[in-house]
C-alpha cells in the first residue's frame, strides 16, 4: 500500500497540513509514501497586489486557527512586486528529489515551506530555493552545496520533472489541495481533499491493510 501526498509548498493548507502529515508517517512508520508537487499557481505572471495579500492573510488566519502553524504576515505585506509562481519552488523539491531519490521529500517540503511561511524568504528566487534545498539534504545527510543544487534546478531535466508531476497531478483529478490518493495493487483511489485530522486518515489507512 502506497499514500499519494500531493500539494504545494505555497498553498498555506498544505503548510497546515504538514503536522497532520508528520504525525501519519511516525505513526505508520513503514508506510510508501510518494510526494506530488501540484503547481497551485505554476506559471502565474500576476503580481500579488494589497487586494492579493489581504485574501492570503484571510486565508492563513483560518490556517493558522485550524492547524496552529506559524506565519510571517510582516513579510508578506513588506513584499513589493512579488509574482506568486509557484512552480520556482515546486520544480526545487523535485530537484531534492532528482538529486538524492532517497531522501525524505516531506523533511525538504517542510523546509521550504518554513523558509517561505516563517522566514519570509523569496521561494520564486533560484539562488534562496538552492540554500534552502541544499540544506535540507545536508540536514538529511547529503552532500550537497547551493551551487550544485542550483545547477539541477535550472536544468531541462528538472523543469520536465516537474511538468510530469503537475500532469499526474491533474490525471489524479485533484480539485484542492493538499489531496491525499492510496494505491493498492496498483489502482489508485482518493483518500481524502483538504485539510483532514490525521486520526481520520489513519483509521482509514487501517482499515485499507486490514
Amino acid at each position: 500500500m502506497k499514500l499519494i501526498f500531493v500539494g504545494d509548498p505555497m498553498c498555506s493548507w498544505c503548510y497546515g497540513f504538514s503536522k497532520e502529515m508528520k504525525t501519519i508517517v511516525q505513526t505508520l512508520p513503514d508506510l510508501d509514501v510518494q510526494v506530488v508537487m501540484g503547481g497551485l499557481a505554476a506559471g502565474s505572471t500576476t503580481v500579488l497586489d494589497d487586494a492579493g495579500k489581504r485574501f492570503r492573510l484571510t486565508h492563513w488566519a483560518r490556517v493558522e486557527q485550524a492547524s496552529g502553524v506559524e506565519f510571517n504576515r510582516e513579510a508578506l505585506l513588506a513584499r513589493k512586486n512579488f509574482v506568486y509562481d509557484t512552480e520556482p519552488v515546486c520544480r526545487a523539491v523535485v530537484t531534492a528529489r532528482l538529486i538524492e531519490p532517497s531522501v525524505d521529500l516531506l523533511k525538504v517540503l517542510a523546509a521550504f515551506q518554513r523558509a517561505f511561511y516563517v522566514d519570509g524568504a523569496d521561494t520564486t528566487s533560484g539562488e534562496v530555493l538552492a540554500e534552502v534545498g541544499a540544506s535540507a539534504l545536508q540536514a538529511a545527510g547529503f552532500d550537497v552545496d547551493a551551487k550544485s543544487f542550483l545547477a539541477v534546478w535550472s536544468s531541462d531535466n528538472a523543469k520536465l520533472a516537474a511538468r510530469k508531476d503537475f500532469e499526474l497531478t491533474r490525471k489524479l483529478g485533484v480539485s484542492g489541495f493538499p489531496s491525499l490518493f492510496v494505491e493498492v495493487d496498483g489502482k489508485i483511489s482518493p483518500l481524502s481533499s483538504g485539510y483532514t485530522q490525521a486520526a481520520s486518515i489513519q483509521q482509514s489507512l487501517m482499515r485499507l491493510a486490514a
